[in-house]
């Protein structure tokens, strides 16, 4: 599959600071990519020099087959971007936000309305195109900005927190709307997230960058076959038990809830054998027993604390 992004060893440096430390990745054609990382880890940075905004100290970068250093202009020209902060024009209607947008980029006038209609339509827009855009909740203004980035058809869009702020059931619209652009439309998407659960049921992979430096770069579900380490295992007993005696047995963390625990183990199966032993000799009855993989949020948060891989 073709790389639409090819990222070898970006450096950015803001005096002593080295805000990006050597990044190398790639993303393929009709992925939806995510890239993850706490506050202040290297994420814009990395964004801004893959689409030509920032210079890099070092490495370089290609997207869509063009040095970004070289052609900073041209790939702007075939990228969409949707940043955090709103760039819709507030004054201007719906319609006229998209004409503004696609004259822009040179589409011409005849295919920005054809184009309009269609984004406006995928989007849920079309009967408020001549609405202002200060007047839209931050949710329909969402979608204008990704039909804003969509007006020049570009195969690449970079989208940073989408649905930042935005209320559980427009989350969910812009997540189903990315998903059908992916699939229906095949365009590429680069997303940054603080959002795991979002990162896990939109991205086919997922970059984590700490520090500077890409800590993890794999498929959700690789990961978590990655750290195994991290699972938990729930049991219930037919009646309680001692959370303190458990936990000095085991050796480990252990959760209590009435007659039900979870076990924070790093070996698992050992755990199970365990617990089998302790109810058996404590003349409790196990009524359910579950091995939980890791969520993404619990590989990012061992990944940020300085955890690797087990």
């Amino acid at each position: 599959m073709v790389d639409v992004i090819v990222a070898e060893g970006l450096t950015k440096r803001f005096g002593r600071l080295t805000a990006v430390d050597g990044v190398s990745f790639r993303v393929k054609r009709g992925e939806i990519f995510g890239f993850l990382g706490p506050n202040g880890a290297g994420k814009t940075t990395t964004v801004r020099m893959l689409i030509g905004i920032l210079p890099p100290d070092g490495g370089k970068a290609e997207v869509l087959g063009l040095d970004v250093q070289e052609k900073p202009v041209e790939v702007r020209k075939r990228i969409g971007v949707v940043p955090e902060a709103s760039n819709v024009y507030l004054d201007l209607t719906v319609w006229q936000n998209l004409m503004f947008m696609g004259e822009l980029y040179g589409v011409p006038q005849s295919v920005r309305k054809a184009k309009a209609k269609e984004l406006l339509e995928f989007m849920g827009l079309l009967e408020r195109r001549s609405e202002k855009a200060g007047r839209l909740s931050k949710g329909l203004r969402q979608r204008l900005l990704i039909c804003m980035a969509l007006m020049h058809e570009p195969s690449l869009l970079f989208l940073d927190e989408p649905t930042s702020g935005l209320d559980v059931q427009s989350a969910r619209q812009i997540r189903q709307m990315l998903q059908k652009l992916n699939k229906e439309g095949g365009t590429t998407i680069f997303l940054t997230t603080h959002n795991m659960w979002e990162a896990e049921e939109l991205c086919h992979r997922i970059a984590i960058i700490n520090h500077g430096k890409l800590a993890a770069i794999n498929t959700p579900e690789e990961l978590k076959a990655t750290f195994t380490r991290l699972r938990t295992m729930e049991v219930q007993f037919d009646r309680p038990a001692s959370a303190d005696e458990l936990s000095a047995i085991l050796n480990c963390e252990v959760d209590y809830a009435g007659n039900r625990c979870k076990i924070h183990a790093e070996n698992i199966n050992d755990v199970i054998i365990q617990v089998a032993d302790y109810a058996r000799s404590r003349g409790l009855k196990i009524l359910n027993l579950n091995v939980l993989q890791p969520s993404l949020e619990d590989i990012f948060l061992e990944i940020i604390r300085g955890g690797g891989a087990g």
